[in-house]
């Protein structure tokens, strides 16, 4: 992230994560339950075969409510689960554990299942060459984690938003008259010229295609194309010698990822790894 620190980033976002559920009053039901002196020890486990995600947030996430709670994480991110597994022991007040439980699992729950599908993506195009690679399809203000979720899960990030690489999108090439007309005035920019910002242009016919070579941006994306286009694209840039990356992008699935993969291009992008997956199933325990 553009001069992310990241301690001040992940307190910000876990302050008001705390407020957002238990606003002025705290965790009522556990206040009215439980005095002030009662304690309790508790241990957050899996229920699910997977890859942890999140467990960096959970100091931040119990501290945050009570800076006296004891938080012993015992996994690291990236690691696999399997039901059972237990990833942190609390102990302290049962109210401050009880309050930062759904908050706590909420985070684990999305991002272990983000890592989780990402590692069966990058486990199913193991046998080539080619790189699995997240999109900006994220949950507004929670990118970082997820990306992260997806970096645990083997997977590579593509950029982080719209200020650190350029990418020419089907709208920016029909707004601008066509693929060499957004190439020609992209690569006359500052952001190209000062910067130094890498370059790549979503094409999704051969013909544009050809015109993308021309220019030699630093990667093409092939977007919804089919595979023998694909592997004709890979084969044309290995003919003439281009050092031109490959993404291909579009509806990829668990069941269609392996065949693009075997095309030969360098990346895939898949949206679904974070815009739809599924939680992994983590729960915590009063001992």
């Amino acid at each position: 992230m553009q001069s992310l620190n990241e301690a001040v980033f992940i307190n910000d976002i876990i302050s008001r994560s705390v407020f957002e559920d238990c606003g002025s009053y705290g965790d009522i039901t556990s206040n009215a339950i439980f005095d002030t002196q009662a304690q309790a020890c508790a241990f957050i486990r899996s229920k699910e075969t997977g890859i942890l995600s999140g467990s960096y947030l959970l100091k931040p996430n119990f501290n945050t409510i009570d800076p006296a709670l004891d938080v012993n994480i015992l996994l690291s991110d990236g690691q696999p689960l399997n039901p059972g597994t237990y990833i942190c022991t609390l102990h302290g007040s049962t109210r401050s554990i009880l309050a930062g439980e759904r908050i706590a699992l909420n985070f684990l729950q999305r991002l272990s299942g983000i890592a989780t599908a990402t590692a069966l993506l990058v486990q199913l195009i193991a046998h080539t060459n080619a790189k699995l690679l997240d999109t900006r399809k994220t949950t507004p203000t929670l990118r970082y984690f997820e990306k992260r979720a997806v970096t645990d899960g083997g997977g590579i990030n593509h950029r982080f938003g719209l200020f650190d690489m350029i990418l020419i999108k089907d709208t920016h090439v029909k707004a601008a008259g066509g693929v060499t007309q957004a190439l020609l005035k992209v690569q006359a920019s500052d952001a190209v010229r000062n910067r130094g910002v890498k370059i790549e242009v979503e094409v999704q016919t051969w013909d544009e295609f050809l015109e993308a070579v021309e220019l030699s941006p630093d990667r093409i994306m092939l977007d919804n194309m089919h595979l023998p286009a694909m592997a004709a694209c890979v084969a044309l840039l290995h003919e003439k010698k281009l050092p031109i990356e490959l993404e291909a992008s579009g509806n990829i699935t668990a069941t269609t990822i392996a065949s693009v993969a075997e095309t030969g291009v360098d990346f895939i992008s898949v949206g679904a790894i974070t815009h739809s997956v599924k939680t992994l199933d983590i729960h915590l325990v009063i001992e």
